[in-house]
């Protein structure tokens, strides 16, 4: 999902540089509380005698996720907060595109290829093209080579239940440690694709959840067609993010030790005016254990900005805050407080 959660809106602008949840349209958040009527009483008892492994499991979901021609409705809760996005996806293996309009809130459009997005602003008449190239479908198997996953989560399987008019499997993705949340997911048993999905706490409490109320699956959507409407500007404002590709070796930073099971995938920053010398620029640390994900935000501390130290949550996305020595640290991530903790108590200034 877009980064305008309440954590991600508490991030200046600089901080901000992608905020990464996973794409709505691939039910890549998770929100809370949203019960189908009747889903209990479909509700099928027999789970498979032969059950899959997390990893078959993940990587039904993902290849669903990857050939899947699709439109619907993809309602968000997350406490007493609630959304509803429209969504048209198609991909081919290669080259994947979606358009999501935001149903409530402020009026949006997000058109996406593959890591090209742009977002326009129809009250403002503004556009925004960025790149987001951390982090993709869910699950992230391809991004995340090491594949550790079935070390870090089991699977359980629970019934099945019709969501949006499609019977669809359940499985329970749960950690083996106190480092991430557990998942419920519900994947349409002919294809695979997830079109329901809880985040759970590690008491089984839904923190999060997104589920479309409704959907087509194998819809009609063209590719040239959102290719078009993507390179439409007329009439809008444009404004483009400058990203930069780095280490955070180059900008002065290292981790003492390793998260267990979190893998770096990427590493920017973002020069405002030009560029600027390493560890001055708001720099951003993205990592993954394949499901979850952390970023580390890093700019230079402003005594003329109010930041506290602390920690701050908004349904499973979580947010730690501290300085390091001339620097603000922010860990952002749907995952427990204490992950976060682990990555700013490990991150060291090494110049």
């Amino acid at each position: 999902m877009p980064a305008d959660s309440a954590v991600a809106r508490r991030l200046p602008a600089s901080r901000r540089l992608a905020v990464r949840r996973w794409s709505a349209a691939l039910l890549v958040t998770a929100c809370t509380g949203l019960a189908l009527p009747g889903a209990l009483a479909q509700e099928t008892a027999a789970a498979s005698s032969n059950p899959r492994s997390v990893n078959e499991w993940l990587t039904r979901m993902h290849e669903a996720s990857r050939m899947r021609a699709y439109t619907g409705t993809l309602v968000v809760s997350a406490g007493s907060a609630m959304s509803a996005s429209k969504i048209w996806h198609v991909c081919d293996r290669n080259q994947q595109m979606e358009r999501v309009d935001t149903l409530t809130g402020t009026p949006r459009t997000t058109i996406r290829r593959n890591s090209e997005v742009i977002t326009f602003e129809p009250e403002t008449r503004k556009a925004v093209i960025e790149k987001r190239e951390a982090l993709g479908m869910f699950p992230d198997l391809v991004r995340a080579p090491k594949n550790l996953i079935a070390q870090f989560y089991g699977s359980r399987e629970v019934g099945a239940q019709r969501v949006a008019g499609h019977l669809s499997d359940m499985v329970e993705i749960l950690p083996r440690d106190e480092l991430r949340f557990g998942y419920r997911i519900w994947s349409e048993q002919k294809t695979g694709l997830v079109v329901k999905l809880q985040t759970l706490d590690p008491r089984g409490r839904v923190l999060e959840q997104v589920a479309f109320s409704e959907l087509q699956l194998d819809a009609p959507v063209s590719m040239d067609k959102l290719a078009r409407l993507m390179k439409d500007t007329r009439g809008y404002e444009v404004s483009k993010t400058s990203l930069r590709k780095t280490t955070p070796q180059a900008e002065g930073w290292r981790l003492r030790e390793d998260v267990p099971g979190f893998t770096a995938m990427s590493c920017h920053t973002r020069d405002a005016n030009g560029p600027a010398a390493p560890g001055q620029a708001p720099m951003q640390w993205v990592f993954s254990d394949g499901l979850a994900s952390v970023s580390l935000f890093v700019e230079p501390f402003d005594a003329q900005r109010h930041d506290q130290e602390g920690d701050a949550a908004q349904g499973a996305t979580h947010s730690v805050s501290r300085r390091v020595g001339e620097h603000w640290v922010t860990a952002v991530g749907e995952v427990p407080v204490v992950t976060l903790q682990r990555f700013t108590q490990a991150l060291e200034r090494i110049r």
